[in-house]
């Protein structure tokens, strides 16, 4: 298995969503997010809704993306204010989605309704802009493999850009079994986003590894100290 030391912190750095999800952020904490993200050249900063506006305004002259979540953290919006939510967000500077899937139709095995609910957030964002990337969040420590592989099915069928493992607000986050069932699902043509618990340059390395092309955690920063650290 490939380590850590293969990752420079440039490389690193880019396909890292430098995320901050916490109900109790200020926008003090949202303004800092952002100023470490064009210093450290993150992919994105990813952001609750009502943050987005504030985020654009600080990184929209830099190559860092906004990231919006939506219907966070359980996906059990209706479909309608899913649609609305993704739309406000992108109309408020995001480039980037990260929608919550319905975990309760995916525990139902309901999944003709998973395919149909991510398809309208899919088309609506697409519509609004063709650039703009989808990413289904799957949540993947309330399934079974079987329920991950179906999910993960419904979400590529809808249009997704990227199937994500986590939230970060479940019972556990991303691990390197389920970063290669949905790699093996989703083949090449689909993103893989891990989060939920990585906190380190090893992680981030195996997880890596294991297929995932996306990286989104909050300890982004110190994840690119280590990799520094480790430079010969």
């Amino acid at each position: 298995m490939e380590r850590a030391p293969r990752w420079t912190p440039e490389k690193a750095a880019a396909i890292i969503d430098h995320t901050l999800l916490k109900p109790n952020s200020t926008e003090e904490d949202i303004v800092s997010l952002c100023q470490e993200a064009i210093r450290y050249r993150f992919c994105s900063v990813c952001v609750n809704p009502h943050h987005v506006t504030l985020a654009w305004e600080k990184v929209k002259a830099s190559s860092v993306k906004v990231c919006s979540v939506v219907s966070f953290p359980f996906g059990l919006s209706k479909t309608e204010t899913k649609v609305k939510e993704a739309q406000g967000a992108i109309k408020d500077g995001a480039q980037e989605i990260d929608m919550v899937l319905n975990i309760s139709a995916e525990k139902s095995h309901n999944f003709d309704f998973v395919f149909e609910d991510a398809k309208a957030v899919v088309d609506a964002a697409k519509k609004m802009d063709a650039l703009v990337i989808v990413k289904a969040i799957i949540e993947t420590c309330y399934l079974t493999d079987e329920e991950k592989e179906s999910a993960c099915r419904a979400s590529a069928k809808a249009g997704v850009d990227f199937v994500k493992t986590s939230t970060g607000y479940g019972t556990a986050g991303a691990t390197i079994h389920d970063v290669v069932l949905m790699r093996r699902v989703v083949g090449p043509s689909l993103g893989v986003k891990a989060s939920g618990g990585i906190k380190d340059a090893l992680t981030f390395s195996d997880l890596t590894w294991a297929g995932a092309n996306r990286i989104g955690t909050s300890h982004g920063v110190e994840i690119i100290k280590e990799l520094a650290a480790l430079r010969p």
